[in-house]
């Protein structure tokens, strides 16, 4: 999952970058309204993290532009957005979550809370359950732990091969593009002509799947990958038996 943090305090800003970055998002940084919109002009993200006070505008101004959709480009108007402020007002958490923020935390903070805001506010409407553990067929996603597991069997995981298998575990099914994938599960730096999306593919097809176990993830000729979802399979396989 790809996160924007919107921070003028380079300390901090680098600070939250590195630990999300520990914890398997990629993350680009913004210090100011006109690089944070200049990013949101030209990525699409899953979750903003969103100081107030800026050098060059007010948080609320961003949050309220990107919720009307005034913000032209690949942003989001429903990407999620926490609120990160110093501003401990009743009144400024009040205005903040009717102006579309999904949730709001108050400096100074823990930042293991902040981590557990940022996987909750993910795992809305994308990932396989509302939980920190997920589940598709076979394979078991703890993203409060970083764990995953194929049946019994703990898979040793690079941090880039469990944000992939992250990402295609919460479209269960679903053809996901490489160019979908690069956008997402990497920062601004990757380089979109890199073969890095299909290395990283190949690698975890090879940790996920052993000897006699059946191929999970499939290549979709022209279009990307998708991660089989046996939950599925038996509606789709019935509907194309009353098709014949």
């Amino acid at each position: 999952m790809r996160v924007l943090v919107v921070e003028d305090e380079e300390d901090l800003a680098e600070a939250l970058r590195y630990g999300l970055v520990r914890a398997d998002y990629a993350v680009d940084v913004a210090y100011d309204v006109a690089q944070a919109s200049e990013k949101l002009y030209a990525a699409s993200y899953d979750l903003m993290i969103l100081d107030l006070n800026l050098p060059d505008g007010d948080g609320f101004d961003l949050c309220r532009s990107l919720r009307q959709g005034e913000l032209d480009g690949e942003s989001d108007p429903g990407l999620r957005v926490l609120m990160l402020t110093a501003r401990d007002r009743l009144a400024d958490r009040v205005h903040g979550l009717d102006l579309g923020a999904d949730d709001y935390l108050v400096k100074p903070f823990a930042f293991p809370e902040l981590l557990a805001r940022v996987r909750a506010l993910l795992r809305r409407d994308t990932g396989p359950a509302a939980s920190a553990v997920w589940q598709v067929g076979e394979l078991n996603l703890d993203t409060g732990r970083h764990e995953a597991f194929r049946g019994g069997r703990r898979l040793q995981l690079t941090p880039k091969e469990f944000a992939v298998l992250r990402y295609l575990m919460s479209r269960p099914g679903q053809v996901v593009s490489s160019e979908d994938l690069l956008e997402h599960v990497w920062d601004e730096h990757a380089d979109p002509f890199t073969n890095t999306v299909r290395v990283t593919i190949g690698t975890l097809r090879r940790k996920l799947t052993v000897e006699t176990e059946e191929q999970l993830i499939e290549t979709v000729v022209r279009q990307g990958y998708r991660l089989r979802d046996p939950g599925a399979e038996p509606a789709a396989e019935r509907a194309r038996e009353m098709t014949d």
